[in-house]
């Protein structure tokens, strides 16, 4: 019976010797590719431009808020605390092309906010801007 697969070819080295001779070119690539990007990395040592329109961050400045809702879930117009029938009618006029600024407690829950979103909006305040502190 002859052999359908012909033998592989004899070099004189070991199965393992002829795999480590195959995967040295990968080795020397993946080396090659790890120096540029070390020196790559080197060069662009410049920081990246500011984006336009974003302040300073000594120069930030805190937008006031219409509404404010506490830790507490209280609604605060100025300094006076209104409730939900007071509250409609003690909010600014909603000018053209200005959202309603709203801010809020970090602990003040989504189910919170939504109740008093659906509020304002049925009060036809429909643009309105929720106001965040990040963490400083």
């Amino acid at each position: 019976m002859t052999n359908l697969v012909p033998p592989p070819a004899t070099s004189g080295k070991s199965l393992l010797e002829r795999v480590e001779d195959a995967l040295l070119p990968l080795i020397n690539l993946v080396f090659l590719l790890l120096m540029f990007f070390i020196v790559a990395g080197q060069l662009a040592n410049e920081s990246l431009p500011d984006l336009p329109g974003v302040a300073a961050s000594g120069q930030e400045e805190r937008p006031d808020a219409d509404l404010k809702v506490t830790d507490g879930g209280r609604w605060l117009v100025g300094a006076v605390t209104v409730d939900e029938q007071t509250l409609l009618s003690s909010l600014p006029e909603q000018s053209s092309g200005q959202p309603l600024r709203v801010a809020a407690a970090e602990s003040v829950t989504m189910a919170e906010l939504e109740r008093l979103f659906r509020i304002l909006e049925r009060g036809g305040h429909i643009d309105i801007l929720l106001l965040t502190e990040p963490d400083s």
